[in-house]
C-alpha cells in the first residue's frame, strides 16, 4: 500500500515563490526581448541562402539591434553605395544652404555653371537646382547600356551642359545619372572646396564617419552620380539615417538645418516613380511611400543598396549587397518583397 507524503505549508510556499520566479524571469526576457526589437530572421532562406548580400543594420530608438555582415565582409568594410550618393549629396546641398554658399534649392543651376548662360537654348538658364534633384531638369541622361561610354568621356559633366535637352525642364521625371554629377560641380563651385572636402568637414567628421572613398570623374569633380560611387561602412550610413530622423542634429550638434531634413522628409514637389517600393515618389535625390500605412523615405542604388528611414517606428534599416548588373534588379525586388516585409512585421 502506497503512503502520501504530507506537504507541508513551507513547502507549499517555497513552490509557490520559485514557480513565481521562474515566471517573473521568463515575462521580464520577453519584455527585454520586445523592447529591443529582436529580429529572428536569420533563419529565412532568403538571408541564410543569399550570397548576394554583404550587411544588414537595423536601429531603432537610437540602439542597433541587429546587426550582420556575411561572408568575408566585417563592420570595417566598406561598401560600394551606387546612387546613396545621390541622398548623400543631397544632405551636403542642404549643408551649402545653411552656410550661404547656394541660396535656396530653387536657386538657377546657371548661376554656378556659367556655361549655360550662354548657351543657344535659353531654357537651359531656367533649370534649378531642385529640377536637377528631382531627376527633372531635361538635361541629357544616358542609358543604362551606355554608362560605361559615359564614364569614359573626357569631361562628362561638359558634355552634360552642351548636349541638346531632352524634355522642358520640370515636366518630366527621367533617371538622370549625367545631370546628377552637377550637383557635386555645383556644391564645388559654391564653396570653392572639392566635395569630398567639403563632406568631409562639414558632415563625415561631425558624424565621427573617419574611413570613407570617394572617386572623381574624368572631369576632377567627385562623382555626384553613384556611378563612381560614394563607399561607407554600413554604420556609417546608419549615421546618417540617425541624422535625420533626429532633425539634422547628431551627438547634439545640429549638422544640417531642421529646415533642410523637414524638406528632405517632406517634400513639397515629387514625382511618381516605377521602381522601388510600390507607388513611390522621388524628390530632392530621396524616394517616399507609404507601406501598409507607415511612411518610408528610403535612398537607393542599384543591386539593393538601402537605407530605410521609418519615422513613425524611430526605425533605420540600412543593407548592403553585389551591385553585379546580372543580380541586380533581383536583389532589389527580392529585398523589398521578402525580407524588408519580415524586419518590418518585427518592428511594429
Amino acid at each position: 500500500m502506497l503512503h502520501k507524503s504530507k506537504i507541508t505549508y513551507q513547502e507549499k510556499y517555497e513552490s509557490f515563490l520559485l514557480r513565481k520566479t521562474i515566471f517573473l524571469l521568463c515575462f521580464g526576457f520577453l519584455l527585454i526581448l520586445d523592447s529591443q526589437g529582436q529580429i529572428p530572421i536569420d533563419t529565412s532562406h532568403y538571408i541564410k541562402d543569399n550570397p548576394n548580400i554583404y550587411s544588414i543594420l537595423v536601429s531603432r530608438n537610437g540602439h542597433i539591434i541587429y546587426k550582420k555582415y556575411f561572408g568575408d565582409y566585417t563592420e570595417k568594410s566598406l561598401f560600394n553605395d551606387q546612387s546613396l550618393t545621390k541622398s548623400i549629396v543631397s544632405i551636403l546641398i542642404g549643408i551649402a544652404i545653411d552656410k550661404g554658399y547656394i541660396k535656396s534649392v530653387d536657386e538657377k543651376a546657371a548661376d554656378f555653371l556659367p556655361e549655360l548662360k550662354n548657351d543657344p537654348d535659353k531654357r537651359k538658364q531656367e533649370i534649378s537646382i531642385r529640377e536637377i534633384m528631382n531627376q527633372a531638369s531635361g538635361f541629357y541622361h544616358e542609358e543604362l547600356t551606355a554608362i560605361p561610354d559615359f564614364l569614359q568621356l573626357p569631361n562628362p559633366s561638359d558634355y552634360v551642359l552642351k548636349a541638346p535637352l531632352v524634355t522642358d525642364p520640370g515636366k518630366t521625371f527621367h533617371y538622370n545619372n549625367a545631370a546628377s554629377h552637377l550637383l557635386s560641380v555645383i556644391i564645388s563651385k559654391s564653396t570653392n572646396i572639392d566635395s569630398r572636402s567639403f563632406a568631409k568637414k562639414y558632415l563625415f567628421d561631425p558624424l565621427g564617419v573617419t574611413e570613407f572613398d570617394w572617386a572623381k570623374m574624368k572631369d576632377g569633380y567627385f562623382d555626384g552620380s553613384g556611378l563612381l560611387s560614394i563607399r561607407l561602412r554600413s554604420e556609417g550610413m546608419l549615421k546618417i539615417g540617425e541624422l535625420l530622423l533626429h532633425g539634422g542634429v547628431f551627438d547634439g550638434k545640429q549638422i544640417v538645418s531642421s529646415k533642410w531634413v523637414n524638406l528632405i522628409l517632406n517634400p513639397d514637389i515629387f514625382y511618381h516613380t516605377e521602381w522601388g517600393f510600390d507607388q513611390s515618389n522621388y524628390a530632392l535625390c530621396w524616394y517616399h511611400c507609404d507601406y501598409k500605412g507607415t511612411k518610408l523615405i528610403y535612398g537607393m542604388g542599384w543591386g539593393g543598396q538601402f537605407l530605410i528611414l521609418v519615422p513613425s517606428l524611430q526605425a533605420i534599416i540600412v543593407i548592403n549587397e553585389s551591385h553585379d548588373d546580372a543580380t541586380a534588379v533581383q536583389q532589389s525586388t527580392t529585398f523589398i518583397h521578402r525580407i524588408f516585409p519580415m524586419i518590418f512585421e518585427q518592428l511594429k
